[in-house]
């Protein structure tokens, strides 16, 4: 995955994570294609993770990063769609990206 792929598919998302990824991403920032050799997985599977994640961070005060709620709504919309990971790290933030198996869109992003 190149850098040009991974800001074209995050264009697609309408949520604010993307966008704020795919700015950091132009402008600079480290990012790592993590399926890189590995299989695709259901979205539903990381729906599961996640969705405890925000579980969890509720229900002890924690407060969850911005976007996350969101990210997890779009993973459950996903369903057993195939779904790729990368990172988008800035010096102060760290975006996760939810990859459709063609690696044109982005699912959700937190």
């Amino acid at each position: 995955m190149t850098r040009e792929q991974l800001a074209a598919a995050l264009t697609l998302n309408g949520c604010d994570a993307a966008h704020e990824a795919r700015a950091r991403l132009l402008a600079g920032a480290d990012f790592t294609w993590l399926s890189d050799g590995h299989r695709a997985q259901s979205a539903h599977r990381y729906w599961d993770v996640w969705s405890w994640r925000l579980e969890v961070m509720l229900d002890t005060g924690v407060m969850p990063r911005p976007g996350l709620a969101e990210a997890v709504a779009h993973l459950r919309a996903a369903g057993e769609a195939e779904t790729h990971l990368a990172t988008v790290s800035a010096p102060d933030r760290r975006f996760t990206v939810f990859l459709s198996a063609d690696l044109t869109s982005c699912i959700a992003c937190t």
